[in-house]
């Protein structure tokens, strides 16, 4: 009988062990699938949602509001450019993958930061050109990457660097937005020229 007990405590120890051992390997696991967050208006956001959607390294893209004043303003609040918010996506990536650099280097290409609150037809505060960061590195890393990028344009970048304060998540119809409605006239005749851009652009640097 106490050689029976002393298998079964031997048996629950190695399961214990066994289980330690995985919580261990998932714990690892997630650790190494850490991810970071960049906050980004370059217009419409169902324009700039469509194409860091795109972009390798991305895991989601959330589309919102942010730089205003107003707490949890809604959509219709937001079009009159009274709450102060601009329409701006969240971008959740593996810096493994891509870095924030790479992720400035794609707003910059995804939108014309030159047009003051202006993005083609879309006119308004809530079209602004605007990148909100979280933290000093990532303050630091948007203004180098703007005097780079200016070198790319003839006019003046009027883009905001701020830090971010809050962002509110969009109604749940502007989320996957292009992707869900493909086929409407404005994601036809404004959003694919843009996907089709970034589709040969990331065709070519594959090669």
């Amino acid at each position: 009988m106490n050689r029976n007990i002393s298998v079964l405590a031997a048996f629950g120890l190695l399961l214990g062990g066994m289980a330690a051992g995985m919580a261990q390997t998932k714990s690892m696991n997630h650790s190494s699938e850490k991810t970071e967050i960049a906050t980004l208006g370059g217009g419409c956001f169902w324009c700039t949602e469509a194409v860091f959607q795109m972009l390798p390294g991305v895991k989601s893209v959330a589309s919102g509001y942010a730089g205003g004043a107003k707490e949890n303003p809604t959509y219709k609040e937001v079009c009159t450019g009274a709450t102060g918010h601009a329409e701006v996506i969240q971008v959740e990536y593996d810096p493994k993958v891509v870095s924030y650099e790479k992720i400035l280097e794609t707003f910059w290409e995804a939108h014309d930061p030159t047009t003051l609150n202006r993005q083609g037809n879309d006119s308004g505060t809530q079209y602004r050109s605007i990148i909100l960061y979280s933290n000093e590195a990532q303050k630091a890393a948007a203004e180098k990457s703007k005097a780079e990028a200016q070198k790319q344009f003839r006019h003046p970048i009027v883009t905001e660097i701020v830090p971010l304060k809050k962002f509110y998540k969009a109604e749940e119809y502007h989320q996957d937005y292009y992707r869900e409605n493909s086929d409407a006239p404005y994601c036809r005749f404004v959003i694919r020229p843009k996907v089709e851009k970034f589709e040969k652009k990331l065709k070519e640097e594959k090669h």
